[in-house]
């Protein structure tokens, strides 16, 4: 029974991926639910840059506060090089690190045979996707199940260093929540996301908080410029792109495919069911949506390619997120009208299509190179 259960369960989460293909019409119980809460507050752009910087100082501090009572990031951070293999342009190590929080992380870099310590490579910081795929994990980046291409050897092929972690829940960390291992896929990540809330935190905030030990290991790395460090990623990997670029400004350029998604539009189109429950961060919506997080990269070069027909995503919402974000940008001056380009793709659903993985290249080539 309890095996039967378990399938059920993962057999419904993998349908709510799928069904994200789709975009749904308003759905009016989620409009109900929205008018009987405290209204969301606009964001208020200020007139110059320099209110907005103060602006996003608190935009920044309200985000830390919203992700919990995180553990400090390990310092020194000792990292353990598991394996080192030549693949010809590249070499392959895989790595892993204590997150100082009960987990063991496990990663792969990519690392370029003409990048020395006298030659410093620009870098990319590689966040998988979810997609129901608990055991692929970093895996993704040698792999074409998200991407149209193999990310990890075709950046570095292009002279970037690449380094990408396994998510809580992902990979070797499938199974690693803690139940153990008893509970793996949406099981362990349920489990995980109620630990953390007993501790006073999100998965969300954990999850980040990985993405910048990462961060911390890659600046480390006497082969990567660390003012050329890129990120990007499809789906849940967009999305810890762009909240990477607003709470860090290490990261100085990304591309993010699909979810960029305004959470109100989302509850007004009836798809909260499309984003796994790592997605939620408690009290967001009692301070700003999802233009505020994105605003906070601002001027750094950010490029978003979503279809028009991912309900994970509605494309109303997107379009609001382009205009209000790109107010941001334009205080900035004209120059860093450049640096944001909110791309949708008519027709298309949650996929990363092949003209969409050049124009990533294009851009982190034009950025950081």
């Amino acid at each position: 029974m309890r095996f039967r259960h378990l399938t059920l369960t993962f057999l419904v989460f993998t349908c709510i991926h799928t069904m994200a293909e789709t975009a749904r019409p308003l759905q009016p119980q989620g409009q109900i639910w929205l008018d009987a809460s405290p209204p969301v507050p606009a964001l208020d752009i200020p007139a110059d840059v320099d209110a907005w910087n103060k602006k996003r100082t608190e935009i920044r501090a309200t985000l830390t506060s919203m992700l919990g009572d995180l553990p400090p990031r390990p310092s020194p951070l000792e990292v353990k090089t598991l394996s080192r293999e030549d693949q010809g342009d590249y070499w392959l190590e895989k790595f892993s690190f204590d997150n100082g929080a009960g987990a063991i992380v496990s990663g792969y870099c990519f690392l370029p045979k003409s990048a020395t310590a006298s030659n410093k490579a620009p870098t990319i910081l590689y966040c998988h996707w979810h997609g129901g795929q608990y055991d692929v994990g970093k895996q993704e980046m040698l792999q074409t199940n998200a991407t149209p291409v193999a990310a990890g050897p075709e950046f570095a092929k292009q002279g970037y260093v690449v380094l990408g972690i396994d998510a809580y829940g992902f990979g070797e960390r499938n199974g690693q929540g803690p139940d153990g291992p008893a509970n793996k896929g949406s099981a362990g990540e349920m489990t995980a996301s109620k630990f953390q809330l007993w501790m006073g935190r999100s998965l969300w905030g954990m999850i980040v908080r990985d993405d910048q030990i990462a961060l911390d290991y890659l600046c480390s790395r006497p082969e990567v410029d660390a003012s050329r460090i890129g990120v990007t990623g499809i789906s849940m990997g967009s999305t810890r792109a762009w909240w990477l670029m607003a709470l860090d400004d290490r990261p100085k350029a990304a591309v993010c495919v699909a979810c960029m998604t305004r959470y109100q539009d989302l509850i007004q189109h009836g798809m909260l069911l499309a984003h796994g429950i790592y997605y939620f961060v408690p009290g967001m919506l009692k301070h700003f949506d999802t233009e505020a997080v994105i605003a906070c990269g601002a001027p750094r070069p950010m490029l978003f390619m979503t279809g028009d027909q991912d309900g994970g995503s509605p494309v109303e919402g997107v379009r609001k997120l382009g205009d209000i974000v790109g107010r941001v940008y334009a205080l900035h001056g004209k120059e860093a009208r450049s640096h944001f380009d909110n791309a949708i793709y008519p027709g298309v659903g949650h996929v990363y299509l092949p003209e969409m993985w050049q124009k990533t290249v294009d851009w982190m080539n034009r950025w950081l190179k």
